[in-house]
């Protein structure tokens, strides 16, 4: 070949690396973070997020910092540039990124924008199953973080790989294969309200803080944890605060699905007598008997 045809525009086109948008494919987890997935798509070209939007000329504005302590938020262009360039139509990016409100800045732009924005750590994401990332993002195993579902407990449980975390706190999720029964109550969620779950999870939780009814059962369960588990971060929050919700996770769904069956109130004596038996039988309790204080009982005589 001579060099004048090598030369030529369509072969220098030709030899440009990659030779198609996302030729290395990196595909969201369900309810991912855009931070997260932008970083897990960056990484797969050796990348940082800044520089991958600067290649797709999105303008980044706020401060960059890594998830989950801060996710981007994307105007509609931006997010069209991102979906041009993944080859994901922008209805499955959509879907699968979790969505958050954009600031009106950034909602009502036309320019290709892109804003990181301070996550509370309330609401911070989970880190994702292992697993679960290294199959949707062959190329680079990145770690990856996603929000849980909403209208259920914070937490995040793989059953397929055993996975499972429940605070953002910790750098990767733990391994529960010591601790089996964290994903037998699964099937419970779609059967208890928001409102159940929300009473629920309030009531294992003072439980849980005040040692009661269940603290021996509890602290076993979170030794079999803490042991499988060596890169729990020791502090400055120590496991008993960071693993709370996915020790308590089986017995909140019992309460909520038990609460849930609540005849209308005002509930007579024999109506309560016969709602603690069901969940005493259902945690393997001889009876349970909340005191006066307890948030159960509180909600046994609500009006």
């Amino acid at each position: 070949m001579t060099a004048h045809a090598w030369s030529s525009p369509a072969v220098r086109a030709r030899a440009t690396w990659p030779s198609q948008p996302g030729a290395l494919r990196t595909r969201p987890l369900p309810r991912e973070s855009t931070a997260s997935y932008l970083t897990r798509l960056a990484a797969t070209y050796h990348l940082t997020a800044a520089q991958l939007l600067v290649g797709l000329h999105i303008t980044t504005t706020g401060t960059v910092a890594a998830p989950p302590a801060a996710d981007l938020h994307l105007s509609a262009e931006a997010a069209h540039r991102l979906s041009a360039f993944t080859r994901i139509p922008p209805a499955h990016l959509t879907r699968a990124l979790a969505r958050q409100p954009p600031p009106a800045s950034i909602g009502t732009a036309r320019a290709a924008i892109a804003r990181w924005q301070p996550v509370p750590p309330a609401v911070q994401p989970l880190p994702a199953c292992t697993a679960c990332t290294i199959r949707r993002s062959p190329h680079q195993a990145a770690p990856a973080w996603i929000h849980p579902a909403p209208n259920s407990p914070r937490i995040m449980i793989c059953t397929r790989h055993q996975q499972a975390s429940s605070d953002s706190r910790h750098p990767a999720p733990l391994d529960i294969r010591p601790v089996p029964e964290l994903t037998h109550p699964r099937s419970r969620t779609r059967r208890a309200t928001t409102a159940s779950l929300s009473w629920a999870s309030t009531i294992t939780t003072r439980w849980y803080d005040h040692h009661q009814h269940l603290h021996e059962r509890w602290h076993t369960r979170l030794d079999r944890l803490t042991d499988s588990n060596p890169h729990i971060p020791p502090g400055p929050a120590s496991p008993a605060l960071t693993c709370r919700n996915l020790i308590t996770y089986p017995e909140t769904l019992t309460l909520a699905t038990a609460l849930d069956r609540l005849p209308p109130y005002p509930l007579t004596r024999a109506q309560q007598a016969a709602f603690l038996r069901r969940p005493a039988t259902r945690f393997q309790l001889p009876r349970l008997a909340p005191a006066d204080h307890d948030l159960l009982w509180q909600r046994l005589n609500a009006r």
